[in-house]
């Protein structure tokens, strides 16, 4: 447990500045499923318990999937809040120009 929270560390941000604003801590780094699938566990000792490595990849596989489907899922509602931001700012255009075009005649 110690390793990972050590590997954590080493991936650790800078300190955000005074200006700098985030919604989360300056330390905090979201997972991408690459890191979920690469992070590998040492084996326990001789004589020791510990987790079954297969089953511990199996889960970590499962967790990368629902990342990336979280990810792309994020990505999707990113585009589509463009999509419809751009549609709104060409309807209020047209708007602004039938009104001014009414006031001029």
């Amino acid at each position: 447990m110690r390793a990972f929270f050590q590997g954590l560390r080493r991936n650790e941000r800078p300190a955000a500045g005074p200006t700098t604003t985030a919604y989360r801590s300056s330390a905090y780094l979201p997972l991408s499923p690459s890191q979920v699938r690469q992070r590998r566990f040492r084996p326990t000792r001789v004589g020791r318990r510990g987790l079954d490595p297969d089953e511990v990849r199996e889960f970590l596989d499962r967790v990368a999937d629902d990342l990336a489907a979280a990810y792309r899922a994020l990505g999707d509602s990113r585009q589509e809040t463009v999509r419809i931001k751009d549609a709104l700012r060409r309807w209020q255009s047209e708007q602004a120009q039938r009104a001014n075009a009414g006031q001029y005649r």
